[in-house]
């Protein structure tokens, strides 16, 4: 196999990684936010109402391609579908690099979303010149010929040793590595850790006290959110019989499963109410079922807030400052003492 040849051929492993190894963890990510219109890098350049289609259209071509580049990459899909397969390779790396030059002139803080929450390093060269290498690696790939496995145990080495060696400079190229080895080493602090606000908010809609008492709300959007070191609280306005109310939630930072408690305020006069009662169930047959009618007519008790091993803020202050929906600090403070 000429040496120039082989060069061609390991192109499309790597391409195929690469574009299945962005889908999967942009997958992965929009599973855990219930969203993938967030932090996806050049999606911050469109319209908050096309982030959406645009997220998803761009994990389908990668899918589609990183699929592709593999079933045609022998003799059953030769020609036009592999010529169309690797030019649109090609073609997808050339519109990416453009994006990522855009986004780190229109938005230099924002990480190029390539491989989720992996990729939140702000664009710089490393990220354009693996781009570009990436788009040249699918051009030259057009009219390559169906791979065909080596024919000698020597070939297969070289083989092997290119597509370790563009690994690595992938990886050189890749600030999401470095990403990925402080994550497997090092456990930061709950006061300094940085989860964004939508984050929590599609946390938190996915948990039980949400659909326990959403009910109750009379708004989508909460109308006030703060942090207090390990915590954010959400304010949303509700309805509580004959009288208008605040239902807020304290939301653990952390990324994945954050505890969650929820108590309920008078609006006007932001003091604690108790939930109410839930109906009793009746015919429940032996001494279980006489214990469980018991606790279950007493009701839940009132949410009162993190337990003493739960216990709530403590430790340094947050050190991204308040959020950009933070209220008044007397209302703060009034609304996170129904949880003490």
């Amino acid at each position: 196999m000429h040496i120039i040849t082989m060069l061609r051929t390991v192109q499309i492993p790597l391409l195929s990684a690469m574009l299945l190894g962005g889908c999967v963890t942009k997958l992965i990510r929009a599973l855990r936010l219930g969203s993938l219109d967030i932090g996806l890098g050049p999606t911050a350049l469109f319209p908050v109402r096309l982030r959406r289609p645009v997220g998803l259209a761009i994990s389908a071509l990668e899918l589609g391609l990183g699929l592709g580049l593999i079933a045609t990459a022998g003799s059953v899909g030769p020609g036009a579908p592999a010529t169309c397969v690797r030019l649109g390779t090609g073609i997808l790396f050339l519109v990416a690099t453009s994006a990522l030059l855009e986004l780190r002139a229109a938005r230099p803080d924002v990480g190029c979303g390539c491989f989720g929450d992996f990729s939140h390093t702000p664009v710089g060269w490393r990220t354009l010149t693996r781009s570009g290498l990436l788009a040249v690696a699918a051009l030259i790939t057009i009219d390559l010929p169906p791979v065909q496995q080596p024919r000698s145990e020597a070939a297969a080495g070289l083989l092997l040793g290119m597509l370790a060696a563009e690994l690595a400079v992938i990886a050189c190229l890749s600030p999401e590595l470095g990403e990925a080895l402080v994550r497997l080493g090092y456990s930061e602090p709950c006061e300094l850790r940085i989860v964004p606000t939508e984050r929590t908010l599609a946390a938190l809609r996915r948990s039980k006290q949400w659909r326990r008492h959403a009910g109750l709300l009379t708004a989508d959007m909460p109308a006030d959110v703060w942090r207090e070191l390990c915590w954010r609280y959400l304010v949303f306005p509700a309805r509580y019989g004959d009288r208008e109310a605040e239902i807020v939630f304290a939301v653990f930072l952390r990324q994945r499963r954050p505890l969650i408690h929820a108590a309920i305020v008078d609006a006007a006069t932001g003091t604690s109410l108790p939930w109410a009662a839930a109906p009793a169930r009746a015919h429940w047959p032996g001494r279980r079922g006489a214990a469980a009618r018991g606790a279950w007519a007493a009701g839940p008790d009132p949410v009162t807030g993190p337990a003493a091993d739960d216990a709530g803020p403590a430790g340094p202050a947050d050190p991204a400052g308040a959020d950009s929906l933070a209220g008044p600090q007397a209302n703060s403070d009034r609304r996170s003492a129904a949880f003490y």
